[in-house]
């Protein structure tokens, strides 16, 4: 492949080297928010909610300086490689949105979310929805703003379903959500009603803290988590930050179920496998960046439910599990049964099985959706979450941080973010498809514990390309064919049809 830096007009030079910039900065700011997350004392938020406020000011003037604008007007009509026009088209789409919205506006938003945090976390542990929901009020009230900023004239939700997700339109993803939920219903309703006894061998017991971890960090060796440029630790809500050269996980841990947090664990190992394939010469660049959020989740809930909940997997595993848990007897096929039992009565979105997880996400959908148009006030939305919850599991959550303060996201302002679960998990269903197609007995590997030719076919078909294809392009370049809900469907059908005898 040719350098795109060789023989590219002095504009695209200089456009790469501002962009060079941005994209150091959004890695100190990274940082600043995992150590938020992670490691810093606990009274520390004001300073971290000013360095990040000022971080984000930077970064907006850095992205819509003249610099910027200037290169992309000469390059309008350049003659430019395939490469050099998707570095354009990356770079354009970013600077469009950002010149739109005032810095005073983005430092608000930064500062506003950083002290959102500290109060989602208090009111979480203190099951104290009020604490929080100031804070949502003011969030719901700036993203608006943000929105009307970059196209009054189109539904603001979907204005912020772009930030996450630029190149598959709102529309796509309800399509999508709803044949999942008009599929899915079904489905779970079936298994509820059958009379099939999956195991559950960590019904009556407790598990160490330290030895579920001790037994992470085996499954992240086994994987091929590279710890020279990563790390694990533990904090309020599962999340990965990173780049290509330092990409690090967290996970949390409880004592009623250590499967919870092993496949936690193996989640955000996707999003960090992801990070640390993307082209290390590309660092800088958006040829060195993941492509949006439907492609980073398809890369998690792969390696989480393909994978981390196979039949292959367990029987690799159960040898490692039990040694970590001496009290534990339950063979591979006890613990891929475990692994997948379906709860509807299930509270907590990641702890969720595979089918009623979207639900969860149907659920969270709607109401952001709702806040963001003005139809739902912030105050309704500890009920309006229970009767969803109620409507589409059939199961009431007793209190608020088993309820709507139980993720992270909207504390960061993320409204629009939520679709791009059930997306990525339709996306991995098309992908590992594709990927047993090529891969000679790929079960086989993997009950071999050789993750490697997994890990290669991935890297090949979407790490390697970073933003060089839209999303659309992008599947189609891995898959030979268009995105489609239809292989995650098959495979929920025959999956569960199997394991609950339907």
């Amino acid at each position: 492949m040719t350098d795109h830096r060789e023989d590219a007009p002095e504009a695209y030079l200089d456009l790469l080297d501002q962009y060079e910039r941005v994209t150091a900065l959004g890695g100190v700011q990274g940082t600043l928010s995992w150590d938020q997350q992670v490691m810093m004392p606990e009274g520390g938020n004001p300073a971290r909610s000013k360095q990040l406020s000022v971080a984000s000011g930077l970064s907006h003037d850095l992205l819509t300086d003249d610099v910027v604008g200037d290169s992309l007007d000469a390059l309008a009509d350049a003659d430019l490689t395939d490469d050099q026009r998707a570095v354009v088209r990356e770079v354009e789409r970013q600077y469009v949105r950002a010149e739109r919205v005032p810095r005073d506006l983005v430092e608000e938003i930064s500062q506003t979310s950083s002290e959102a945090l500290q109060a989602w976390e208090e009111a979480r542990e203190n099951d104290d929805f009020e604490t929080f929901a100031p804070y949502l009020e003011t969030l719901v009230d700036l993203k608006r703003e943000y929105a009307a900023h970059i196209d009054d004239e189109r539904d603001p939700y979907a204005v912020l379903f772009d930030e996450y997700e630029p190149y598959i339109d709102l529309e796509t993803a309800e399509r999508v959500l709803e044949r999942l939920r008009e599929e899915l219903v079904p489905l779970i309703d079936a298994v509820q009603a059958s009379e099939a006894d999956l195991a559950a061998p960590f019904a009556d017991g407790t598990y160490d803290p330290d030895a579920q971890e001790a037994f992470s960090r085996d499954v992240l060796d086994a994987l091929g988590y590279d710890w020279d440029r990563g790390r694990l630790d533990t904090s309020t809500h599962p999340f990965t930050v990173g780049n290509q050269f330092d990409s690090r996980i967290t996970t949390r841990f409880g004592e009623d179920e250590p499967l919870d947090s092993m496949m936690s664990t193996v989640h955000e190992f996707g999003h960090a496998r992801y990070n640390l394939g993307l082209p290390r010469e590309e660092y800088g660049t958006p040829l060195g960046e993941a492509r949006d959020l439907t492609v980073h989740e398809s890369q998690s809930r792969l390696w989480e439910n393909h994978v981390g909940r196979s039949e292959a997997f367990w029987g690799r595993f159960a040898g490692d599990l039990r040694e970590r848990f001496s009290s534990l007897d339950a063979t591979p096929r006890d613990l891929y049964e475990a692994a997948n039992r379906v709860y509807p009565d299930n509270l907590i979105r990641v702890e969720a099985d595979e089918l009623t997880y979207h639900m969860h996400i149907v659920l969270r959908f709607e109401i952001e959706r709702d806040l963001i148009s003005g139809d739902l006030d912030v105050s309704e939305v500890p009920a309006a979450w229970n009767e969803k919850m109620e409507e589409y599991l059939g199961v009431r959550p007793d209190t608020d941080s088993e309820g709507c303060l139980q993720d992270i996201h909207w504390s960061h302002g993320n409204f629009g973010y939520f679709p791009t679960y059930s997306l990525g998990s339709v996306l991995a269903a098309q992908l590992y498809a594709h990927a047993e197609d090529d891969i000679d007995d790929l079960d086989a590997t993997v009950a071999d514990g050789d993750f490697a030719p997994l890990a290669d076919w991935l890297g090949e078909r979407v790490h390697r390309h970073g933003c060089r294809y839209t999303t659309p392009e992008l599947i189609e370049e891995a898959t030979g064919e268009p995105y489609t809900a239809d292989h995650f469907l098959d495979y929920a059908t025959s999956k569960f049809g199997r394991l609950y005898d339907l």
